[in-house]
């Protein structure tokens, strides 16, 4: 199959275009640089000329506290920067899948989010990249909205690697408690990703690691996978005021992959030890 990966350089679309070329699919990865989602003739000439099945759409503003400030910037890349790429995509006969988030939620359930679930997002992140949903499931006839929580790989910084340096250099670290998800390894998403885009089972999915735990559980397994000795001392959110709301709870549930007989996810712990693995070698 014919795919294009947008935010080919990014920590996802790093790992989904090796994942997909692996599987043997004809693989476009379009950095920023070829292929700004922001410029809709842009988008309408790569994609009108490489003409694809697929387009995994990676590419994303996902500066969550800078996006409090920068609202334009956020809503262009995720608002305008999806529009363009469902209507370029529509034009050339493509599914599109559409790569969204846990903050279209309001992180106050009580239990783990479901896919038709009413979004409530909290930040401008959040709400940009709502706004984007809207727009993929509105002129894209053939979509799959997935979102995902606590991503992180191999490429680019995340929790998992600044957990890691500061391990090395420190004995103790305060890690917030009261922040409940789902740790999600790139690998595991991609993967995902792979079996799905094979079908015409669209729709929306929650695809995120199974289980959950909360930052400062995540930092522990972390410190004892990887050989630190570090004391995490647990503190609450607010102790660590930051400019975007960070959800309380953000667990989702995998419904959709249930119903459609998809193979879900492995456990967080399990990803995560296999990305600690790779980092060694």
């Amino acid at each position: 199959m014919k795919i294009l990966v947008t935010g080919a350089s990014g920590q996802l679309g790093q790992d989904v275009v090796r994942i997909f070329e692996q599987a043997g699919h004809e693989v476009k990865g379009c950095t920023r640089a070829e292929l700004d989602i922001a410029d809709q003739q842009q988008c309408e000439r790569v994609i009108g000329e490489y003409v694809p099945e697929a387009i995994i759409h990676c590419a994303a503003y996902t500066a969550v506290d800078a996006a409090e400030e920068d609202v334009d910037g956020a809503y262009r890349v995720n608002a305008s920067g999806t529009r363009n790429i469902a209507v370029a995509a529509e034009k050339a006969g493509a599914k599109l899948v559409y790569i969204s988030t846990d903050y279209v939620f309001d992180g106050n359930a009580d239990r783990p989010y479901r896919e038709y679930d009413n979004t409530a997002p909290q930040t401008v992140y959040g709400e940009s990249k709502r706004a984007g949903e809207v727009l993929a499931q509105t002129l894209n006839s053939r979509y799959y909205i997935v979102r995902t929580s606590w991503v992180y790989g191999q490429y680019g910084g995340n929790f998992v690697k600044t957990m890691l340096k500061l391990g090395a250099e420190k004995d103790s670290l305060s890690v917030v408690h009261d922040q409940i998800g789902s740790p999600t390894y790139t690998v595991d998403l991609g993967r995902f990703l792979l079996q799905l885009i094979r079908t015409e089972k669209y729709g929306i999915y929650h695809a995120s690691n199974s289980g959950h735990c909360s930052w400062h559980e995540f930092a522990q397994t972390i410190f004892q996978n990887a050989g630190l000795q570090v004391n995490v001392l647990p503190v609450k959110t607010e102790q660590f005021p930051r400019p975007a709301k960070r959800p309380a709870y953000s667990v989702m549930d995998h419904s959709a992959i249930r119903a459609n007989d998809f193979e879900d996810l492995p456990h967080w712990r399990d990803g995560l030890e296999r990305f600690l693995a790779e980092v060694k070698q």
